[in-house]
């Protein structure tokens, strides 16, 4: 039957962690005295070369480190985590059923959906689902089917139990960042009710342009460009390993010559960004975005939100989801905002504590 819950949240008391390409970041939230949130503590880690490719965890030991060394300086063991898994190992699909159903009659119904659209055995895959809400018809509702592969899901558990940690969910990643950007949104004007909001986020090795209106995605697109770029133009330009580079990179520990490298970066950046509302523009009935929104370890990069704007036109913000949030006094406020927009996916996980 349904096996590990790849959707629901089964943790009052948990953290979210995050396991990229080049870090692992982990992030806790509390709920505060006026029904508010509040962060308590977040790290962020890096991670050895190579540690995770294209999703997968190609080093297991270097990650099952990297998470102890992100649990010693994070202040607090938070024994319970959500992690994420990268949406290319997921199959997602929308199903109406019958509303009243029993949770067996659903279970049922979702696993013989779900042998319609999975190219694996049954007996390979993870599935998990979750009631969306009434569906377009009278007594129906809309259903949201998970499904991954048993062993993709077996690798993010095995990490995180390797450095001492229980996964209470496993989530999906652009699932966790839609979900941290529902916190952001809420700093537009009005909400940005009923506008399009492009949401740009730049990984190390990959930029996801995903356009939402409401709270509802309406295109995602990925393209194989990211913050790795930069990485390696500043090893070549001064000598250093890729380890070396990106951390000069993220701690700002760089000649002033690294200007030279920044600008045209950006330039690419925002290039790209203007690519991705081309092909959003060509394949739907739409011709414009309202906001756009950046998020990632490069949106962190000093003019970069003005530099995307002037491009495409569009008001351009960078993402901080702690932005109204309560913080705990042993955060340090500039450090916490120059760093939250590459938080997203582990703020996403950390919010799944408070799900009904």
């Amino acid at each position: 039957m349904i096996d590990i819950s790849l959707l629901s949240s089964r943790s009052r008391q948990l953290a979210g962690l995050d396991i990229s390409s080049s870090s692992v970041k982990l992030v806790e939230l509390s709920a505060n005295d006026r029904g508010g949130l509040r962060i308590e503590r977040y790290v962020i880690e890096l991670l050895p070369r190579d540690a995770v490719v294209d999703g997968d965890i190609a080093n297991f030991d270097g990650v099952a480190d990297g998470i102890r060394r992100a649990l010693r300086r994070f202040g607090s063991n938070p024994k319970n985590v959500a992690v994420a898994l990268p949406v290319t190992f997921v199959s997602t699909k929308k199903i109406v059923m019958p509303d009243g159903l029993r949770e067996l009659d659903m279970e049922l119904q979702v696993e013989s959906e779900a042998a319609q659209y999975i190219p694996f055995a049954l007996d390979e895959v993870n599935i998990d689902f979750q009631v969306i809400g009434p569906a377009g018809t009278p007594g129906d509702i809309e259903v949201l089917v998970a499904a991954a592969r048993k062993d993709k899901v077996e690798d993010r558990i095995g990490v995180a139990e390797a450095a001492g940690l229980k996964v209470a969910v496993v989530d999906v990643e652009s699932f966790a960042i839609e979900a941290a950007f529902e916190l952001v949104v809420e700093q537009l004007p009005n909400s940005a009710r009923g506008k399009l909001v492009g949401l740009v986020n730049i990984g190390a090795s990959s930029t996801t342009f995903t356009v939402l209106r409401d709270g509802q995605r309406l295109y995602s697109r990925e393209q194989q460009f990211g913050g790795n770029q930069l990485t390696q133009d500043i090893a070549r330009q001064f000598g250093m390993s890729t380890e070396e580079a990106e951390s000069a990179k993220r701690g700002d520990n760089l000649p002033p010559e690294y200007s030279d490298l920044l600008r045209p970066f950006m330039d690419s950046v925002a290039l790209e960004v203007s690519r991705a509302l081309q092909f959003f523009f060509t394949s739907t009935q739409y011709n414009a975005v309202d906001y756009l929104v950046l998020a990632g370890g490069c949106a962190v990069i000093p003019g970069l939100a003005e530099i995307v704007g002037g491009r495409t036109q569009v008001q351009t913000i960078v993402a901080n989801p702690f932005s109204d949030m309560a913080q705990s006094s042993k955060l340090a406020s500039k450090k916490l905002q120059a760093e939250a927009p590459s938080l997203m996916a582990a703020c996403g996980l950390a919010l799944r504590r408070f799900d009904e």
